[in-house]
């Protein structure tokens, strides 16, 4: 009898489980199911909502589906290639959708509602922006190198094509962000003149080293730089920006009124960073010296300079 009372019971918890259990849906799938049981209090007789726990379903839905939108880029034969929306939980229509389904006690479906995210970079201002050269510099690599010459085409890769806005502050650190296997980058021990100096990510100073010449050449305002302790091969002395994920970084100011885009490329043996603008910005160029085209001493395979 007792056995037969608790099956019951448990039964009954199910039912009142399922009856009171809210699916999430998104595109057609179900991404959560929660108890509306669990977001609902009582106050002085009277059922409210548990908003903190409603923010942090938030939260988990947009974790869940949020798509971060894709800026236009220039493709490898000049074409511009446009962006993608993204979206996120249109957080404001969801709760309304949730509160007027919270107390029924029928098992139920909440579509979640979208809220598109526009790129910040689209065709038309990519368009704009890349009709006047304002700053310029060539750096040069052994290209033999292989581990050193991927992890600079890499960090070359993710560089082209990004827009620094008026008043924004560029981190090297943020736009090419952390360098591992995971992402490609190859062990490169850096061995000059018999001195070994780095590993994973080899060739990524180089990388930041040219793009500081070339927006240095554009007059635009240095932020955060920091050299070598001891001089490299690739850029003249004083001349070069190293970078580590943990470390230092390289930061400058678009103090201009227009938009810089930065374009980044790799051919054999030298890479290059051209900084372009619209044709109305007003610019403060600087000379700087050029880089060697003398390739640096290495030995070994997998061997090159930072």
């Amino acid at each position: 009898m007792k056995m037969a009372i608790l099956s019951l019971c448990l039964l009954l918890a199910q039912s009142v489980i399922q009856e009171n259990k809210l699916s999430i849906m998104h595109d057609g799938e179900e991404i959560l199911s929660v108890n509306r049981n669990d977001f609902a209090l009582e106050f002085v007789g009277k059922p409210f909502i548990d908003q903190t726990k409603t923010e942090q379903l938030l939260e988990r839905i947009d974790e869940k589906i949020s798509r971060e939108p894709v800026n236009a880029k220039i493709g490898e034969s000049g074409e511009i290639i446009p962006g993608e929306a993204g979206y996120k939980v249109y957080q404001q229509k969801f709760k309304e959708k949730f509160y007027q389904k919270l107390f029924n006690t029928e098992a139920d479906t909440l579509n979640v509602p979208k809220l598109a995210v526009l790129p910040q970079v689209d065709r038309e201002l990519l368009a704009n922006i890349r009709t006047q050269q304002i700053g310029h510099y060539v750096t040069y690599f052994n290209s033999n190198n292989e581990e050193r010459s991927h992890n600079i085409r890499l960090a070359s890769e993710a560089l082209d094509s990004h827009v620094v806005f008026p008043g924004e502050v560029f981190s090297f650190n943020k736009v090419v962000g952390k360098r591992t296997k995971e992402k490609g980058y190859r062990n490169a021990p850096v061995i000059v003149k018999g001195e070994v100096t780095e590993g994973i990510g080899g060739g990524i100073c180089q990388v930041s080293s040219t793009l500081f010449n070339s927006v240095d050449n554009a007059g635009v305002e240095i932020r955060e730089r920091y050299s070598h302790s001891k001089s490299v091969p690739y850029v003249p002395p004083g001349r070069d920006a190293t970078v580590s994920w943990y470390g230092p970084d390289f930061t400058f100011k678009n103090q201009y009124n227009q938009p810089l885009l930065i374009r980044s490329k790799v051919y054999g043996g030298q890479m290059s960073v051209t900084i372009y603008s619209s044709d109305v910005i007003n610019f403060d160029p600087k000379n700087i010296p050029n880089a060697s085209k003398e390739l640096p001493e290495e030995s070994g395979r997998g061997h090159g300079h930072s």
